[in-house]
């Protein structure tokens, strides 16, 4: 379909990846446009659509309008929209989000910020590098930088946006697409890109029971959706409210309906109290760990400088590839990054609190010893760790990974009130671990995880590790327990928290918890095994989860288009037991990433970018890492401004395709 003088393609989702490809073409062309100066070459044409029915830069989630209680899960130096790999094209506009923020706040001391609301002035006078911005204030940025992007558009490159939605791309017999949109335009193009982020989805079968008598009953059920999509007005207040989910969405929830509601936190730390306003509801807040995620030590960066990797590093890794094997999660990865966990808890306990351990300095010998790989088998390494520590450290200070990310565990509860104690000493003991930052072993022994994450998002990506232990493994159980750990909120909630059931505005189900509906009293209920005492009932339940990100249960029209007319599918992978099983992303061959359609043909001038890679990448979510100033630089930081700049040369490269 394209010829010389021109080539069309259109970007579906105008949120930071949409618009780090459009950041991407801009620059590639550009770099294409000083190759040829001078030697008479003609470039074609690039017209470039970005179809989005939300605004173009900040996308759905980044939106700047919104409640500006909801806060980032990253501090202020962490992301980036513009890549710093000098192998790639030079950026023609931006910078990191740090910079950004810190040029706006000198602009706004000099009254040179015009562009800026007071809201978004007031919070960047207070906003330091290492604290948490709101996502109202990431999406300003990412449309300021759209912005400047625009004003530096190369010649001969039009960019048109469509506040429109995509429902349909369909292959064309000339090899290119038409795009359809919600009012009725269809857009051709020589080459899509999916940049579609978080997508609508289908309730699960429990979800759908409580929708449907909620209906029945008059009750109000809140299903998963992005904080800033709910409609908090309609929770009421003085009466109890179910939270399913203790994760970052009900955090949101948590000081949506408490500040939100103009009530007040006053002190910090372990003395800091809640100040209702009396609009509150009693927020009864329940997940499967029966606690929310620990929340991120302070830091002067990203990954704490005290922590090391000593076994789960890159030249370990290689090691399997130079043995043509390939490796298993449980097996093969999980026990070097179990060690780097281990050695980062008791070199810090021995840095920090020397007396708790005998003969220190013969302990980290014995210990190194201990956990050098292929020193013992694969089943004695444990045994050999933990005779060194029957000699030298004391139970009460011994490292319970498991433990740490799930505290309740195995804990019965008398009351309810029981459990509110335990949870509040939970969250005051954390924020203070968390305070103390380089110098608490449990918090560097997450940190060491959380080292090890950056890594294993290159280790086991593009078919790294075997499928079975990609499902049985890494998202079977690593998953769940790394986020828990290492994925949590500033400690800032934590405290806040910790304030809020102290003052009887929030209280806990327990672990474990059992939802459902009390028909005969009209009202949801859940309680949890662990806990004595009645069910907690309510008229109103609120799902603090994020819609799932999986192909197979999406309510995206245009998703469900492309599966219908083969264009793509889910990704199949073997299970343990030899049986396909369908996994959460689409099934794509790389690089750039391109959907392999219903036949097994890889549908060519299609790319696929972000969220619906999760079969293949894992860790899609987090936004692109700006380089840090110290520490080491792991290719995973920027992977996806890296995925983006592949995705644009082959754009504006139609003949190189395969």
């Amino acid at each position: 379909m394209e010829n010389s003088q021109n080539i069309r393609t259109a970007i579906i989702g105008a949120g930071p990846r949409g618009t780090s490809v459009l950041e991407r073409l801009l620059a590639n062309r550009a770099t294409l446009a000083a190759s040829v100066a001078g030697t008479g070459e003609a470039l074609p044409e690039l017209h470039i659509d970005v179809v989005d029915p939300y605004p173009a830069g900040s996308g759905h989630v980044w939106q700047p309008g919104q409640s500006r209680l909801f806060l980032m899960n990253t501090q202020a130096f962490y992301p980036t929209l513009i890549p710093e790999d000098p192998a790639l094209a030079a950026p023609l506009a931006g910078t990191t989000f740090d910079r950004w923020r810190a040029a706006a706040k000198k602009n706004a001391q000099q009254g040179t910020a015009p562009d800026l609301t007071d809201a978004e002035r007031e919070e960047i006078a207070a906003l330091a590098s290492t604290d948490f911005p709101s996502r109202a204030l990431y999406g300003r940025y990412l449309q300021r930088t759209l912005e400047d992007l625009l004003k530096n558009v190369p010649d001969g490159v039009t960019v048109t946006f469509h506040r429109q939605a995509a429902v349909a791309v369909r292959a064309r017999q000339d090899g290119g697409f038409d795009v359809e949109l919600d009012g009725g335009a269809t857009l051709t193009a020589g080459s899509v890109v999916l940049a579609l982020g978080h997508v609508e989805s289908q309730l699960n079968p429990d979800q759908r029971d409580l929708q449907r008598a909620a209906a029945d009953l008059g009750l109000q059920y809140f299903p998963p959706a992005a904080p800033a999509d709910v409609d908090w007005s309609a929770v009421p207040g003085g009466e109890p409210v179910l939270v399913r989910g203790m994760g970052l969405n009900f955090f949101d929830a948590m000081v949506q309906l408490t500040v939100g509601r103009g009530g007040k936190f006053v002190g910090e730390g372990s003395t800091m109290e809640y100040l209702p306003s009396g609009d509150e509801p009693l927020l009864v807040a329940a997940s499967r760990r029966g606690t929310p995620y620990r929340a991120k030590a302070t830091l002067n960066g990203y990954y704490p400088d005290s922590v090391t990797l000593r076994y789960f590093t890159p030249q370990a890794l290689e090691r399997f590839a130079l043995a043509s094997i390939l490796p298993g999660f449980d097996h093969d990865l999980w026990p070097l990054l179990h060690r780097d966990a281990i050695w980062a808890y008791y070199s810090t306990l021995v840095r920090c609190r020397p007396a708790t351990v005998a003969a220190p300095e013969v302990f980290l010998d014995e210990l190194a010893e201990a956990l050098r790989p292929h020193a013992h088998t694969s089943a004695k390494w444990e045994d050999a760790v933990e005779a060194a520590l029957e000699i030298h450290v004391p139970r009460a200070h011994r490292l319970n990974l498991r433990g740490l990310a799930a505290p309740l565990a195995g804990r019965q509860f008398g009351s309810r009130q029981e459990l509110d104690a335990a949870v509040t000493e939970y969250l005051l003991d954390d924020a203070v671990r968390s305070a103390r930052g380089e110098d608490d072993p449990v918090k560097m022994a997450i940190g060491a995880l959380h080292h090890g994450r950056a890594v294993l998002k290159s280790a086991v990506a593009d078919g790294g590790i075997t499928d079975a232990s990609w499902m049985a493994g890494l998202r079977g159980w690593f998953e769940s327990f790394v986020e828990g750990l290492a994925s949590g909120p500033p400690a800032l909630r934590m405290e806040q928290l910790a304030a809020l059931a102290r003052a009887g505005v929030v209280s806990f189900v327990g672990p474990d918890p059992k939802f459902s509906v009390d028909r005969h009293a009209g009202m949801f209920q859940a309680d949890s095994p662990w806990v004595a005492g009645p069910a907690v009932k309510a008229r109103t339940l609120v799902e603090a989860l994020a819609p799932a990100n999986r192909i197979a249960v999406n309510a995206s029209p245009l998703l469900r288009q492309l599966l219908d007319d083969g264009l793509v599918r889910s990704r199949m992978m073997m299970t343990t037991e030899g049986i396909p099983a369908q996994s959460s992303g689409l099934d794509v061959a790389p690089h750039p990433y391109r959907p392999v359609g219903s036949d097994g043909s890889v549908t060519e001038g299609l790319y696929v970018l972000g969220l619906q890679l999760s079969a293949n990448q894992w860790g899609t979510a987090i936004a692109a890492e700006a380089v840090p100033a110290r520490g080491p630089v792991y290719p995973s930081g920027q992977r996806t401004l890296h995925d983006a700049d592949e995705i644009a040369r082959a754009v504006l490269n139609p003949g190189t395709r395969t």
